[in-house]
């Protein structure tokens, strides 16, 4: 029996963020460099770029107007990134927040 002694991850996720809706996400990529590129990429237009290592991320957009009001947040849990991202929507003026887009990187 062979027995292989495994180094610890390095992982890290990224989601990029655009207007009217355009996002890009990247999760579990060796580098955080990488991560970013790879969720920039998938990004139509001008994005900010959030990185998350052993987290989740996640993207809200106003329903009646995805060019209007958006919020996107980072915690530790899927529970606290999807209700803040939903709360920082509302309170940016949005009138019916909706979660886009979400992802965890679980090998940060």
């Amino acid at each position: 029996m062979t027995v292989t002694a495994l180094a610890p991850a390095h992982a890290a996720g990224a989601m990029a963020v655009g207007k009217c809706g355009a996002y890009g996400q990247a999760f579990d990529y060796p580098a955080e460099a990488a991560a970013i590129a790879a969720a920039r990429k998938k990004c139509n237009g001008d994005c900010t770029t959030i990185t998350m290592r052993r987290a989740c991320a996640a993207l809200a957009i106003d329903l009646r107007n995805p060019c209007g009001a958006h919020g996107y947040a980072v915690e530790p849990k899927i529970s606290s990134t999807l209700n803040e991202a939903t709360r920082k929507c509302y309170e940016y003026g949005g009138k019916e927040c909706v979660i886009r887009a979400w992802a965890c990187d679980a090998k940060g």
